[in-house]
């Protein structure tokens, strides 16, 4: 009996001196008008977020390179962004995590997005979104991040957007926006597996865009759901799109490969995470201002944070499901922000201010 006791203490003891440790995260934002990437410092217990470091991370001092998109390696000890501008084509760069040193860089396609590695096959997948470029189908790039040796481009559809790698990382998902399709890659064979038709009608609506913040000049038409950003969920078949046309939130079941529920969202939805726990997807709402907490069993909307800049952009989750970390890009010579929200009392608690246009966000570590 006394030895029950005091194994019960203990593990009182153990419970309290976890709970009362201050959980510290930190995470890369890239300010795409800058050609800066900041890491974000956000500590817990006193729920204060704060820019730790700068890097300059741009090649030419008197032009804007257009840092886009952020990953971290699975083991944590590197950092990508892609770079968007170049004469022509955009490229990517990988620093080592804590010393912020650049260690090698690689040509891409023309505005390299957003990428992600794969832990099945440890290769980098980015999409070349091709936003100033012809409407002609794009690529995704396959990068050894080791190497930085770019190894092939699969073929894809015109202007492909926000991708992910599933959690066993066999499949990257990513949507082309002008051919209102959801696309999967097979990261071994490096092919396009399948790809899915997101729109009900197919046809265009002009009516139900939203142009907040981005260049669509060169366009002469787009899709219905105009999709932007995919995520698929850590344990289940479904993958997550945002119809930033149509204004909804798409679940697609990867098993069935078709659409299983729609749910209309705040305007002009753009990325999006689900959120590592597997309970939640937050949605940041591009023309609005605004970011949505979605319960995924349920389908319903629990809450929606005002922002503190008005163009809402990149979301990521720390990996105890916790926080939700938003990049907020202002407008013109505003600052951007990253913006901190409690997933547990959805509200705002804290925000920090950064470069102009916080753009591509990307969760590093969490430390206890």
């Amino acid at each position: 009996m006394l030895r029950i006791i005091c194994l019960a203490i203990i593990s009182l003891l153990l419970t309290f001196f976890e709970n009362s440790v201050a959980q510290e995260y930190f995470l890369y934002v890239a300010a795409e008008s800058e050609d800066q990437v900041h890491l974000v410092h956000f500590n817990a217990e006193t729920e204060k977020a704060e820019i730790a470091k700068t890097i300059d991370v741009g090649r030419y001092p008197t032009e804007i390179d257009g840092p886009h998109g952020v990953s971290v390696s699975p083991d944590g000890e590197y950092w990508f962004v892609s770079i968007a501008h170049g004469n022509p084509y955009g490229w990517l760069a990988k620093y080592k995590t804590g010393t912020d040193e650049l260690v090698g860089t690689t040509e891409l396609g023309m505005f390299p997005a957003t990428m992600e590695i794969s832990q099945a096959t440890g290769l980098l997948y980015v999409v070349n979104f091709n936003l100033h470029g012809e409407m002609v189908p794009s690529t995704v790039s396959v990068v050894d991040p080791e190497s930085m040796f770019r190894l092939t481009d699969i073929d894809t559809g015109i202007m492909p957007h926000g991708s992910r790698v599933s959690s066993n990382g066999k499949h990257m998902y990513h949507v082309s926006m002008m051919t209102d399709e959801l696309i999967e890659v097979n990261t071994a064979s490096m092919e396009v597996s399948r790809k899915l038709k997101l729109s009900e009608s197919g046809g265009m609506d002009h009516s139900s865009m939203d142009h907040s913040g981005m260049n669509h000049g060169n366009m002469k038409h787009s899709p219905k759901e105009k999709p932007t950003w995919a995520d698929p969920h850590p344990t289940k078949p479904f993958v997550y799109v945002a119809g930033n046309g149509s204004n909804e939130l798409l679940e697609i079941n990867t098993d069935n490969w078709e659409i299983t529920r729609r749910f209309t969202t705040g305007k002009a939805p753009y990325n999006l995470e689900v959120s590592p726990n597997g309970k939640l997807v937050v949605v940041s709402y591009k023309g609005e201002g605004s970011t949505g907490i979605w319960d995924i069993e349920t389908g319903k909307e629990l809450a929606k944070v005002a922002n503190t800049r008005r163009v809402s952009h990149g979301v990521t989750i720390s990996p105890d499901s916790k926080y939700a970390f938003i990049s907020v890009e202002g407008i013109g010579g505003e600052p951007g922000s990253v913006d901190v929200i409690n997933l547990e009392t959805n509200t705002l608690v804290d925000y920090v201010e950064t470069g102009k246009q916080a753009g591509g966000i990307y969760f590093w570590k969490q430390v206890n």
